[in-house]
């Protein structure tokens, strides 16, 4: 269990994983707006960059003016969509 919760410990990363899960990729700008002013964009790119590093997401940057990044889940992060769906309805079951 401790292993799982090393990997999506960080206020935003299940959030991440749940938003990859649902359209992959996704661009940089279009998760920080997913969260409506709820984290910088430091932290997010804090957050993206552990999650590739632990294998969960991948980067693309394309060589363009202005430069286009985008996120995508990899196997690893896609297998744990089912896990963050039954954390999202034990939420809206339980707290909201």
């Amino acid at each position: 269990m401790t292993n799982t919760l090393d990997l999506v410990r960080g206020k935003w990363k299940p959030a991440l994983l749940y938003y990859l899960a649902e359209e992959s990729p996704r661009r940089f700008g279009t998760l920080l707006r997913l969260f409506g002013g709820l984290v910088t964009q430091h932290t997010l790119t804090q957050q993206l960059r552990e999650m590739e590093h632990d294998g969960l997401v991948t980067r693309v940057v394309y060589a363009e003016v202005p430069p286009r990044v985008e996120y995508s889940l990899t196997d690893k992060g896609y297998s744990l969509r089912a896990l963050m769906e039954q954390i999202y309805q034990w939420g809206e079951q339980h707290v909201g």
